[in-house]
C-alpha cells in the first residue's frame, strides 16, 4: 500500500474528527456566512506528485476553498427552491458515504441495500398518502426523475401502436400536452429525442393562474382524434406554486387514452398538510410522479425519487434494462434497480431520507411545510405594507413572486436583485412572470423563522435606499 494511504488509514479517526469539526463549525455559523460571495480562486493548481495526505488537504481546503462556500443551507437562502439539511439527513448522507453500497439488487450477491430503498419509498408513500400501487426509486434530482418517468411514457406511447421505441428508436410523432412545464421537463424531452419544441401548449386558466384550463385541454385532446398522448401536469409551478386540477384530469382519464405525468418536485409535499392537501386531491390516479427530496424534505443534494405505477413495470424494464448483461439474470424475475433507472452505478441515496423520516415523522414535516407557507404569507404581507413592492401573483403555498412597484421600475429590477444578493444576507432568484421582470423567494428551509423575515425585509429596505428607488 502507498505510504500516504497507509498513514491515512492509521490516522482515520483523527481525519474524520477534523472533517466533522469543520462541518460543525460551518453549520453552527450559518447565520453569519454570506449567501453570496465574490471570492474566487485560480483553478489551475498543479497536481502534487507524491500526495499531501488527508490532513494537509483538509487544511488547504479550509484555507482556499471553504471561503468560497455560501450559506445555501441557511435560513435566508430563498433561491432555487433549496432546502437545508436537517441533522438526521446529514447523518444519513455521511453514513451513505461510509458504507459505500452499490445499491442495485434486492435479492442478489453483493449486498441487499436496495431493500432500504424499497422501505424508504414505502415510508414516502405513507407520508404523501399515496397508494402502494406505485413503484419508486431514487435519482439525483427532478430532471432525472422526469427523465425516468417520461422515458417510460415514451415507451408506453410506442406500445399503443405496437412499436418498441427503446429498441428501434422513435418512428412517429409523440403527442405531448402541457400548460406550464418546468424547464427540466422540457430538457427531458430533448434528451429523450422527442424534441424540446415538440409539445402543445395548453392555455392556462384566465386570471392570475399558471394551471391548465381543462376546457382547452379537452379541446386539444379532441383535436387529436383519438390518438394517444402524454400529459405533463404540475403540482406547484415554479413561479407561483399553482396546481393543476387533478380531479378534473382524473375524469378525463375515463374518456381518453393518455399517460398522465405530474411534476410535483416540491408541491407534492402539500399532501403532508391537512391545510394544503386539497391541492393534490386526485393525483393518485397519475401514471408517474416526480418529487425532489433536496427541496422540502430538507436532505442534502442530490436527492429525488420517481413514482411509476406498478402496472407499467414491463414498460419500465423495456426502457432501461441492461439486456446485454447476462450476469444480471432475468430482469422480470430478479428485480434490480439498474433495469428500471437510467443509472447503473448509484449510491445509497435513500439513506438520508430514511433517517429523516424516522427522525421527524409525519408531524415534523407537516410543521416544516406549514411554517414555510406561513412565512411566505407573512413575507408577502410585509412587502405590500412596505409600499415599494407588489405581488405578481397570489401566494398559494411557499413561493412569493414579486417585483418593484410600478411599470416605470421594471428596468431597475435586475439591478435591485443583484445589489440585494451582493449584500450577502439574503439570496433570491430572478424570474419573468406574465412578461414582467420579477423576483422569486421560495420558503422551504427548516431553519427559517420570523426573525429571518424581519432581516430580509430590512435588507430590501436598505437596497431601496442604496439605489435611491
Amino acid at each position: 500500500m502507498n505510504s500516504i494511504l497507509q498513514h491515512d488509514l492509521n490516522d482515520l479517526e483523527n481525519i474524520l474528527n477534523q472533517a466533522k469539526q469543520q462541518g460543525i463549525d460551518f453549520l453552527n455559523n450559518l447565520e453569519n456566512i454570506p449567501t453570496s460571495k465574490k471570492e474566487s480562486i485560480d483553478p489551475t493548481r498543479e497536481l502534487n506528485e507524491l500526495g499531501l495526505g488527508s490532513i494537509v488537504a483538509l487544511a488547504e481546503f479550509k484555507e482556499r476553498l471553504a471561503p468560497l462556500m455560501v450559506a445555501s443551507p441557511g435560513p435566508r437562502y430563498l433561491g432555487f427552491v433549496t432546502g437545508g439539511s436537517t441533522p438526521a439527513s446529514i447523518v444519513g448522507d455521511w453514513l451513505a458515504s461510509v458504507y459505500d453500497q452499490n445499491t442495485q439488487s434486492i435479492k442478489g450477491q453483493g449486498g441487499n441495500s436496495a431493500l432500504i430503498e424499497f422501505e424508504t419509498i414505502n415510508l414516502l408513500l405513507q407520508l404523501l398518502n399515496l397508494p402502494d400501487s406505485f413503484l419508486g426509486g431514487f435519482v439525483t434530482g427532478a430532471t432525472m426523475s422526469n427523465f425516468t418517468c417520461l422515458g417510460v411514457a415514451r415507451q408506453w406511447f410506442g406500445a399503443q401502436s405496437g412499436k418498441d421505441f427503446a429498441k428501434n428508436g422513435i418512428s412517429e410523432t409523440i403527442n405531448i400536452l402541457s400548460a406550464t412545464p418546468h424547464s427540466s421537463s422540457i430538457k427531458t424531452l430533448s434528451m429523450l429525442g422527442i424534441g424540446s419544441n415538440n409539445y402543445t401548449t395548453i392555455k392556462t386558466i384566465e386570471g392570475n393562474r399558471e394551471a391548465i384550463d381543462i376546457a382547452d385541454l379537452e379541446q386539444n385532446i379532441q383535436n387529436l382524434n383519438g390518438k394517444p398522448f402524454i400529459l405533463i401536469s404540475s403540482a406547484g409551478t415554479v413561479n407561483t406554486a399553482d396546481f393543476d386540477d387533478f380531479q378534473a384530469i382524473s375524469k378525463l382519464r375515463e374518456k381518453y387514452n393518455f399517460w398522465w405525468h405530474i411534476d410535483a418536485a416540491f408541491g407534492g409535499f402539500a399532501a403532508v398538510s391537512d391545510r394544503y392537501k386539497h391541492f393534490v386531491e386526485g393525483w393518485e390516479g397519475a401514471d408517474s410522479i416526480t418529487i425532489d427530496c433536496h427541496k422540502w424534505l430538507n436532505v442534502p443534494y442530490e436527492s429525488a425519487f420517481y413514482l411509476i405505477k406498478k402496472e407499467h413495470t414491463n414498460l419500465q424494464i423495456e426502457t432501461f434494462q441492461n439486456s446485454n448483461a447476462p450476469y444480471l439474470g432475468n430482469p422480470l424475475e430478479n428485480f434490480n434497480y439498474l433495469n428500471v433507472l437510467p443509472e447503473n452505478s448509484r449510491r445509497l441515496r435513500a439513506l438520508p431520507v430514511w433517517f429523516s423520516l424516522l427522525a421527524y415523522g409525519k408531524e415534523g414535516f407537516q410543521d416544516v411545510i406549514e411554517n414555510s407557507a406561513y412565512l411566505a404569507m407573512h413575507f408577502g404581507n410585509a412587502l405590500i405594507e412596505n409600499g415599494n413592492f407588489e405581488l405578481l401573483a397570489p401566494i398559494r403555498l411557499n413561493n412569493v413572486c414579486f417585483t418593484l412597484k410600478g411599470n416605470h421600475n421594471q428596468e431597475k429590477v435586475s439591478e435591485f436583485l443583484t445589489t440585494l444578493n451582493d449584500r450577502g444576507k439574503v439570496f433570491m432568484t430572478p424570474t419573468v412572470y406574465q412578461n414582467r421582470k420579477g423576483i422569486r423567494a421560495s420558503f422551504v428551509n427548516w431553519r427559517t423563522t420570523e426573525d429571518d423575515v424581519k432581516i430580509i425585509i430590512e435588507e430590501l429596505k436598505e437596497t431601496i435606499l442604496d439605489l435611491e428607488i
